[in-house]
């Protein structure tokens, strides 16, 4: 009954909504706020780029804090952890003063949630949709998953995108879900990641990406799956604040001071101007039969940034899979005389040793066409010096074309962000952006915290770094047994292009 179940459609009826219109918009606090910069620039955004984990959980407290209309959230996982609750309570908070909340979450990582997602969605100025959700066996993991399986071909796409949009004035975009590693207070997994925060013409395009997947048939009310009293809300919000009471989540305290004052008019003066576009698969994207058409894919929409290219593209991606097209196009950039720079996590520091083994058999390939090649190295979570908060892996999924032109956002390098995931980023035109993205790199690509993996004449590799003053050189690749065995597991299964 549970893969008879796995194999049926949900017809939904659910209230379409927008978002916040701009004029209305101008009359909210933040509305003002960025209204007051942006007449100082034409049809252009400001934009910041935020890559301290720390700053990025502050920046989204206070965007809550200062909502009054509309805070609209978009994610692939949101946990149940210290930052992920506390983060819940400035939502839930924010939803006491009449602020319209709409969160929109994968389904794949809100099924062990429900019982607390389903209290946050009694709130009455609250909604909870859930995107491509497994409709059968929801009430254990193993019935989940046989539903999961009985219907992989539509299943197993999962919606990416991860937004935060407070009254259509003020919106952050990136690589972060909401959790303790993405905000590097984690005791054991920390990620380097990054995000744009954004004012100007176009948070509305973003706010209109919102939409386009919050009006999906595909998005479901969680109310269909699990429900709860009409005033569970409020026992939520006991319990989240003491959490904060205890100290068990972060204090947000610095965050309310972002946006007000001096130090908002100092965040105003440090933004850039620069035109910029929001980019994102269409939802539809997760509906179709089979591989989707590119024209649906955000791939498709960032072709004319790859024929534009020059002299020099940087990718900074956790998971890199270049497939054979991928060693194609690389073929064609180095007759171009165009040389790619690939900022990756090494065997010990990625959190999916799995996808590593997928990785690694095409590094000849991509060196031998001239490509150079930084493997950030691990720090391992036993190590008794480690400190809470050290960064251990790579998140960042950003492209920098030439030195002026960035593109930002939740893609990776992978068949599954082209093909399988839906995926959202901003297309930026900024020199300054650029250099900005191409320091961050260097920081990374530093020998003192990544391996340079170099071809011998043998055509076996070597890896090259720097510890304790010394460099140090080695053809074994770095990483821990059994790390290696998971990572070459996966060779055996013909399933690269699902990955």
């Amino acid at each position: 009954m549970v893969l008879l179940g796995g194999c049926t459609s949900m017809d939904v009826v659910s209230s379409p909504s927008q978002a916040l219109t701009r004029d209305a918009a101008q009359h909210t606090y933040l509305g003002a706020w960025a209204h007051q910069a942006e007449q100082r620039h034409d049809a252009v955004s400001g934009m910041t780029l935020v890559s301290d984990g720390p700053t990025a959980f502050a920046l989204r407290a206070s965007l809550a804090a200062h909502a009054q209309k509309t805070l609209d959230v978009q994610t692939y996982i949101l946990e149940g952890d210290r930052t992920g609750r506390a983060l819940l309570r400035q939502m839930l908070q924010a939803a006491q003063r009449g602020v319209r909340v709409r969160l929109l979450l994968d389904d794949l990582t809100s099924r062990n949630k429900q019982a607390m997602l389903a209290a946050f969605d009694s709130h009455p100025n609250i909604e909870v949709r859930v995107f491509n959700p497994v409709t059968a066996g929801r009430g254990f993991r193993l019935t989940y998953y046989l539903a999961l399986v009985a219907n992989f071909d539509r299943k197993h796409r999962r919606m990416h995108n991860k937004l935060w949009v407070t009254d259509n004035a003020v919106a952050i975009t990136g690589g972060r879900n909401l959790g303790d590693e993405y905000f590097e207070v984690d005791d054991e997994l920390n990620f380097n990641d990054l995000d744009v925060m954004a004012v100007g013409p176009v948070v509305a395009t973003l706010s209109g990406s919102f939409d386009s997947y919050w009006n999906h048939p595909l998005a479901v009310p969680l109310r269909q799956f699990a429900s709860a009293r009409n005033d569970a809300w409020h026992d939520l919000l006991v319990a989240l604040g003491e959490d904060a009471a205890q100290g068990n989540a972060l204090s947000t305290q610095p965050a309310f001071r972002r946006m007000v004052g001096e130090s908002g008019r100092r965040l105003l003066d440090s933004l850039v101007w620069a035109p910029a576009i929001a980019l994102w698969d269409s939802p539809h994207k997760l509906a179709v039969t089979g591989y989707p058409p590119f024209g649906l894919t955000v791939m498709d929409q960032l072709e004319g940034a790859f024929r534009r290219l020059d002299d020099e593209m940087l990718i900074i991606s956790p998971y890199v899979i270049p497939t054979q097209a991928g060693i194609d196009y690389l073929k064609h950039l180095a007759q171009r005389g165009v040389r790619l720079t690939v900022l990756t996590n090494s065997l010990e520091a990625t959190d999916v040793p799995s996808l590593h083994g997928a990785y690694a058999p095409w590094r000849p390939a991509m060196l031998k066409q001239g490509a150079r090649l930084h493997e950030l190295r691990g720090n391992p979570a036993a190590a008794p010096e480690r400190a809470v908060g050290e960064i251990s892996s790579l998140h960042t999924k950003a492209v920098a074309f030439d030195q002026d032109r960035v593109f930002i956002g939740s893609l990776n390098a992978d068949p599954r962000s082209l093909w399988w995931n839906s995926e959202l980023g901003l297309l930026i035109d900024s020199r300054e952006l650029g250099q900005q993205l191409w320091d961050l790199a260097r920081q990374g690509m530093s020998p003192t915290r990544s391996y340079q993996v170099t071809l011998e004449e043998d055509s076996s590799l070597r890896w090259e770094t720097r510890r304790d003053g010394e460099w140090i050189t080695t053809n074994q690749e770095p990483g821990g047994l059994w790390r290696h065995l998971k990572a070459k597991a996966l060779r055996l299964l013909p399933i690269e292009h699902l990955l």
